[in-house]
């Protein structure tokens, strides 16, 4: 019997950066050739790109290129990720694009739903958003910061309400049972408040755990549909057998009320988003609007400053913020640079002397040689650096990830052999069933995996959100974690620990009348914005 064809290997398509004759091609190729798994290499000087097939892993194939002196070139995309709810989310997220060819690495956040993924140059983003698709997911469109701040509660708020009036009546009665009463709905009023909290408001657990099933896993939103499901069902079947006389064995309110409480974690979740992301839009807040830019004539006239191009003349007053990194060219003045370095002193700027975008001119007119706009400047980078160090994930995720791999079959498991034991050790009849579906559906609601995946980055968030507030940069989130070892903090000048505010503590004339002396310095100072002409 004829050997079936073993499969084609995959073919790689590898920019290569350096390259400029066809010596260089052959090195490569050589070099790539080299690497364990792979079967061929073809090199073209021409395009600048190597097709490699084989299965050698990519960082492998990276190393050899560099090794024999040259480039692979890289880009780096975030990409917003919708219907993540768990740690067992970011666990097969990543697992999906990190499959993707042409990707070196992919950094998954649950708080920010977000994935930063380094890429081999010209990658598709279809290709991610297939694998997405695939494991259950989808792209999301970045809202802008406009939309994000108009809408402070949205879908999460809305869901929330409506669940809250909803399950209020189930949670007058569960108080009333404290103190003997039963204020509990008649049954079927609790049916009719049950059922739009299950199956509208907690639609999204469903629809969210089938796009786990189908993507062969598990995530928390199915042990929610799963528990509460179990426990909607089960008060139905009471109902539907027993009717009225039911009403003290129905869980209705427990159904609704999980949901309810589940909501609002989320709404937590994405309030703490926001207002982390408040620190990033403080930052950018400081760039001015507009500019005044010095055309060939010499002439003043106000632009945007998105408008500015490297190499531009702009004119900048007292009082004003700079609009662009760069270099003075005439004008003396003192600047506040306290909203960059934490120095509250100003500094003085002369000819030659270099500035940055978002810093303010105190007491003089600058000209100034733009060298660095838009998303080159050191504020923007600043600001990158903010979002960087939030969207990190730390060490510690790296156990949170192996626990969520497996957390789900394990919690279904535990939940199938506790309803069987309730069912094996009770004393049978329709008690026992209803005891062991009831311990089941607890084990089932009780534990969910959110907390594992949110804990951590939502921790690294308000962290890093709340430093950048102060003035605090982190780098990253393993810089958080390797924090709790620091015993002595040095600091490099004084001038970073003060309030930036000074105050006129005394005056001492020469000849004795200070009333005199304080209201010439007053005058003198009138019209400066320097800080220590506002104590005085």
């Amino acid at each position: 019997m004829p050997e079936a064809p073993s499969p084609a290997a995959p073919t790689l398509s590898l920019p290569i950066a350096g390259m400029t004759c066809a010596a260089c091609a052959g090195r490569v190729q050589r070099a790539l050739g080299k690497v364990p798994g792979v079967e061929a290499a073809t090199v073209n000087a021409a395009s600048e790109r190597a097709e490699v097939r084989g299965t050698a892993p990519l960082p492998a194939l990276v190393a050899a290129v560099e090794t024999a002196g040259y480039a692979v070139p890289e880009a780096r995309v975030t990409l917003g990720i919708a219907g993540m709810t768990c740690a067992t989310c970011v666990l097969r997220v990543t697992k999906a694009l990190a499959a993707v060819p042409g990707v070196l690495g992919a950094e998954v956040n649950l708080a920010t739903e977000t994935a930063s993924l380094r890429l081999l140059a010209g990658t598709p983003e279809e290709a991610l958003a297939a694998a997405l698709a695939r494991a259950g997911y989808a792209v999301r469109a970045a809202a802008t910061e406009d939309a994000a701040a108009a809408s402070p509660g949205g879908r999460e708020r809305r869901d929330l309400l409506l669940a809250a009036l909803l399950t209020a009546p189930f949670l007058l009665g569960m108080l009333g049972m404290a103190f003997g009463r039963d204020w509990m709905p008649h049954p079927y009023v609790q049916l009719a408040l049950a059922a739009p909290v299950q199956f509208w408001l907690g639609a999204r657990f469903y629809r969210a755990g089938w796009a786990a099933l189908r993507a062969g896993t598990g995530n928390m939103d199915l042990l929610v549909a799963l528990g509460t499901s179990a426990a909607f069902g089960l008060s139905l079947w009471m109902l539907a057998r027993h009717g009225a006389a039911a009403a003290h064995h129905l869980y209705f309110e427990a159904s609704a009320t999980v949901i309810l409480f589940i909501l609002l974690g989320k709404w937590l979740e994405a309030r703490a988003r926001r207002a982390t992301g408040a620190a990033i839009r403080a930052l950018l807040e400081l760039r001015p609007r507009t500019a005044r830019r010095l055309d060939a004539a010499g002439r003043e006239e106000e632009v945007p400053a998105i408008a500015l191009a490297v190499g531009d003349r702009v004119v900048v007053r007292p009082g004003e913020r700079i609009p662009a990194d760069g270099v003075v060219t005439e004008g003396r003045a003192g600047v506040d640079e306290s909203a960059l370095t934490g120095e509250s002193r100003a500094v003085e700027k002369e000819p030659g002397a270099t500035v940055a975008t978002g810093t303010i001119a105190l007491d003089g007119r600058l000209v100034i040689a733009a060298r660095a706009v838009g998303q080159e400047t050191v504020l923007a980078r600043v600001a990158a650096l903010v979002a960087a160090a939030q969207a990190s994930r730390a060490p510690v995720q790296r156990l949170v990830d192996r626990v969520s791999a497996v957390f789900v079959p394990v919690v279904v498991g535990i939940a199938a052999l506790t309803l069987l034991g309730w069912l094996l050790a009770g004393p049978g009849g329709e008690g026992s069933v209803e005891a062991a579906v009831l311990h089941a559906v607890a084990v089932l609601v009780i534990a969910c995996p959110c907390a594992l995946g949110l804990a951590t980055p939502a921790a690294i968030m308000a962290g890093t959100g709340a430093a950048a507030r102060a003035g605090i940069l982190v780098r990253d989130a393993e810089a958080i974690e390797r924090a709790q070892a620091i015993t002595l903090v040095a600091f490099d000048k004084t001038g970073t620990l003060t309030e930036g505010r000074p105050r006129l503590a005394a005056v001492r004339a020469a000849d004795g009348d200070a009333a005199a002396a304080l209201r010439l310095a007053g005058a003198l100072q009138a019209g400066s914005e320097h800080p220590l002409a506002g104590a005085v």
